[in-house]
């Protein structure tokens, strides 16, 4: 095979791979390198981001946005996850910038209210409410000041 028909054959296993949903540079890399030597790799994944099909800050953008909206994730929870599929830590600083302090408590008061009709009246409640925030993806402290404030609404 030359090296143009490694580098097409590259870059249609990476369109049929992205076909499905927006993937990481990390994860094409990997997929790619099941099939194909380093420097078509190389040559394939600059195609695909000058063509605008592999941007890791717009993924992680998006799914930062996605999983806060859709499930309600906290930040330490989206951040293992960006981590986990490649996505460098800069950029998942920036996507997860925009969402202040008091905008990460008001979703977790928000999870609070939809997952639990009364606020917390024993220690047990307390701990099932805090719990289920901690692995929601927020942070412990974030998550027992929405606990407290949550308290606090209900009185």
């Amino acid at each position: 095979m030359t090296d143009p028909e490694r580098l097409q054959y590259a870059l249609d296993l990476a369109y049929r791979f992205l076909g499905h949903r927006d993937r990481t540079v990390a994860e094409v890399r990997e997929r790619l390198g099941a099939e194909g030597e380093e420097a078509v790799i190389d040559e394939a994944v600059e195609e695909l981001r000058h063509l605008g099909y592999l941007d890791d800050a717009r993924y992680a953008q998006r799914f930062a946005e996605d999983r806060r909206t859709i499930d309600a994730w906290g930040a330490e929870r989206i951040e293992r996850r960006l981590l986990a599929v490649g996505v460098d830590p800069q950029l998942i600083e920036a996507a997860l910038g925009e969402q202040g302090a008091g905008e990460e408590l008001e979703a977790a008061l928000a999870v609070l209210r939809r997952r639990f009709a009364q606020p917390p009246a024993h220690d047990r409640d307390r701990d099932r409410a805090l719990g289920l925030l901690v692995r929601k993806g927020y942070e412990l402290e974030l998550a027992y000041d929405a606990v407290r404030a949550f308290e606090r609404d209900a009185a």
